[in-house]
């Protein structure tokens, strides 16, 4: 443990799983809030981004209903289903801000950095955007999938441009589905 910090202060998260299309999902909770969501074989990185919180312990435990019912209709191509999940990021004030407005991109309809940075009042921040992205801890429901390149093409995910092409044909193709 971290000098300066007491047990107190230590954030207990619950670490659940959950199978998915693409891999087994580790998702890490406090209490029943999502704090992060990444793919079993991203691990070291879900854990590296908890740690920028501050000290955390994890204890294995179940999916709750609410999240594996959420997630499992998302992947069965109701992409709403996921919206409306409470999300803890933490993160800067500029990060948190990035993150809220990548909730605000409609499934099938991805846009560039530099489209979400104009949309944040910036048009110069695209590389700030960028960084910001590249530190959500909460893959999928936090659809960081939704940025692409200046020229539309699939740049940077955490999780490998495969998943990240899987998502974005999974919503193109079911964007629709669910009114």
């Amino acid at each position: 443990m971290s000098a300066g910090f007491t047990e107190a202060a230590m954030l207990q998260l619950t670490l659940a799983r959950l199978a998915s299309p693409l891999g087994e999902l580790l998702l890490a909770l406090d209490n029943e809030r999502l704090c992060a969501l990444d793919y079993a074989d991203c691990e070291s990185r879900m854990l590296r981004l908890l740690a920028r919180r501050g000290p955390f312990a994890l204890q294995s435990g179940p999916t709750p209903d609410h999240l594996r019912n959420a997630l499992n209709a998302y992947f069965a191509s109701e992409l709403t289903a996921i919206e409306q999940l409470e999300v803890v990021t933490g993160g800067t004030a500029f990060q948190a801000r990035v993150w809220r407005a990548l909730r605000t991109i409609p499934p099938g309809a991805p846009c560039t950095y530099g489209e979400l940075a104009a949309q944040l009042g910036s048009r110069t921040a695209a590389r700030a955007v960028g960084l910001a992205n590249s530190l959500n801890p909460v893959s999928i429901v936090v659809p960081c999938h939704r940025l692409l390149g200046a020229n539309g093409a699939l740049t940077g995910y955490a999780g490998g441009l495969a998943r990240k092409r899987w998502l974005l044909e999974h919503e193109q193709r079911n964007r629709h589905a669910h009114p």
